[in-house]
């Protein structure tokens, strides 16, 4: 992390007067598409102005965990290395369901907010998932993890609206089952939802944690085309009123 984007985030981030909350379990999705010969695209959206936690603010797919994500188990697993990587520093359960359920919460969210299925079509007409994750079943599509990709890690700093320990997670578009006409999900807690370029996507107003896990996606993606899972990866937290960052 650079100084001067070190100190616009101990900056930002001091701003907030609410009282301590406890960060909650959260995972977002950044889907790549490199079909075409030019660079590769992010799906982004617009977050509602009615949001209390960054209202208007372009954004990838997720949200929180919900208890509900950690009971679906008829999934196509992770890669080991991805889910060793998503299991340190876990405080509290340890649990391979709440590892897996940080992928679903993803998935259902990037379905909710943009009417995207991440998946597998599957061979039977009779797929049990859960809740949550009802329209999966109905248009027979497995959640699958093994695409998945950590990027990073952070944590809300103290004082918000709203705390959440992210997960923020990638996958290839053709990973992307089936998907709702208009671009759109049911939520409709995001709006203007579109493939960006890098340099499209920093022209758009980013929460400063977005901005600087798109550079570390870019500089990830010159040095690890391909996502390997083996590659370490960046966790921010915020630890007696400066950001720090360490290395998964």
């Amino acid at each position: 992390m650079s100084d001067s984007f070190k100190e616009k985030l101990d900056k930002d981030e001091q701003a907030g007067n609410h009282p301590y909350i406890r960060p909650k379990d959260a995972a977002t999705l950044l889907i790549l598409d490199r079909s075409g010969s030019g660079d590769v695209k992010l799906l982004m959206g617009r977050r509602h102005m009615r949001h209390t936690f960054m209202p208007g603010k372009f954004v990838f797919p997720g949200g929180r965990v919900d208890p509900s994500d950690s009971r679906i188990s008829n999934v196509l697993p992770y890669h080991p290395q991805v889910e060793a990587r998503l299991s340190e520093g876990l405080k509290n359960s340890k649990t391979a369901a709440r590892v897996r359920a940080f992928a679903l919460a993803a998935i259902r969210e990037t379905y909710e907010e943009a009417g995207i299925f991440i998946g597998r079509k599957a061979d039977t007409d009779q797929l049990r998932l859960g809740t949550g994750f009802e329209a999966f079943a109905e248009r027979h599509v497995q959640p699958d993890l093994g695409g998945m990709r950590m990027i990073a890690r952070a944590i809300t700093p103290p004082q918000r609206p709203r705390r959440f320990d992210t997960r923020f997670l990638a996958i290839w578009a053709d990973a992307i089952a089936d998907k709702l006409p208009g671009g759109h999900g049911p939520s409709g807690e995001l709006e203007d939802c579109a493939w960006l370029t890098f340099d499209e996507a920093r022209q758009k107003e980013l929460p400063l944690i977005t901005t600087k896990i798109l550079e570390d996606l870019e500089t990830r993606l010159r040095q690890d085309p391909d996502l390997s899972p083996e590659t370490p990866v960046p966790y921010y937290f915020f630890k007696k009123g400066r950001f720090e960052k360490e290395i998964l």
